[in-house]
């Protein structure tokens, strides 16, 4: 997956690159004020090498795709709505730049946040 073959040479997309369009397609969803480590090595790694793609994991099985997203949601909103938003979003946005399609998108809520009190 990830890979296509033309008459010039092949065509391959990594996860990294797949992972970098469903960060910034996350990011601009309703509700989300930042993505969350997957887990706590890769929380100590993100700290320190601001990786792009932190929070989204993306793994190609066969001809399908598959991507794991864990965000932050505003405290107040809806999170059944700002989950199905971002999944949407983050389909939408990944299958439109690699003409591929989205087997699943699955969305992990790690935490709430209050971002303003005033």
């Amino acid at each position: 997956m990830g890979e296509e073959t033309t008459s010039l040479g092949g065509i391959h997309v990594s996860p990294n690159a797949v992972a970098t369009l469903a960060y910034h397609a996350t990011l601009q969803s309703y509700g989300v004020v930042g993505l969350a480590p997957k887990n706590l090595a890769d929380g100590i790694v993100s700290t320190i090498t601001r990786e792009p793609s932190r929070g989204i994991s993306v793994q190609y099985k066969d001809d399908e795709i598959h991507i794991d997203v864990h965000i932050i949601v505003e405290y107040g909103t809806r999170i059944n709505s700002v989950a199905d938003s971002v999944a949407n979003t983050v389909r939408f946005h990944v299958e439109k730049a690699l003409g591929l399609r989205v087997q699943s998108v699955n969305v992990h809520v790690a935490g709430l946040r209050i971002s303003n009190t005033d």
